[in-house]
């Protein structure tokens, strides 16, 4: 079983999806990882991320990903061209993973699950969704930036109606996780 996991930075998705793994004994495919691997000197992806952004975004020869961020946050054309390449080399490494684990369940944390078309392969969809307060406070302490970055993040991310008419599921984590919601999930789960 495929369980794909999304939602706006600052959500806490990672956070559930740990908790949720722990109680099906689930392993989590994490796209953010598998982005941070293929974003190191040798793969295919960071040689495009350079043919793309040019070499001023390189500092000892590794993406300086706050440069990246600070492009693609302003300039929506690069944005989409580099959704382009990580759909095209991450979505390939994550069905690599998905078909190479033997685990029986599997969690797909993914923030670009839907614009990916990553929940095709998924069994069901969860969102996970917090205040716009909460995911800002998380993201200043989390990438150690302004509160100003923050919201210009945030401002170009997909809205909460978005995942509500998208997902299966919508799990609302401002700080207490919903013990409730995660329980009627995984007796779902156990009844498939």
């Amino acid at each position: 079983m495929i369980i794909g996991i999304t939602g706006n930075s600052g959500s806490g998705k990672s956070e559930i999806s740990q908790i949720l793994a722990k109680k099906i004994n689930a392993k989590i495919i994490n796209a953010d990882v598998i982005v941070q691997e293929l974003s190191e000197p040798k793969h295919i992806y960071y040689e495009k991320i350079i043919e793309l952004f040019g070499t001023e975004i390189l500092i000892n020869n590794k993406l300086n990903k706050r440069k990246i961020a600070d492009i693609i946050y302003t300039d929506k054309s690069k944005r989409n061209k580099l959704n382009e390449l990580t759909y095209k080399y991450v979505v390939n490494e994550i069905k690599n993973r998905i078909k190479e684990t033997t685990s029986k369940n599997i969690i797909l944390d993914a923030p670009l699950l839907f614009e990916s078309k990553l929940d095709k392969i998924c069994d069901f969809t969860i969102a996970i969704l917090a205040e716009k307060d909460i995911k800002l406070e998380r993201i200043c302490k989390r990438d150690n930036i302004s509160l100003k970055t923050a919201k210009n993040r945030l401002a170009i991310q997909k809205t909460d109606e978005f995942y509500i008419s998208k997902a299966k599921y919508i799990i609302r984590n401002n700080g207490k996780i919903e013990e409730i919601k995660l329980e009627e999930i995984c007796t779902k789960i156990g009844t498939n």
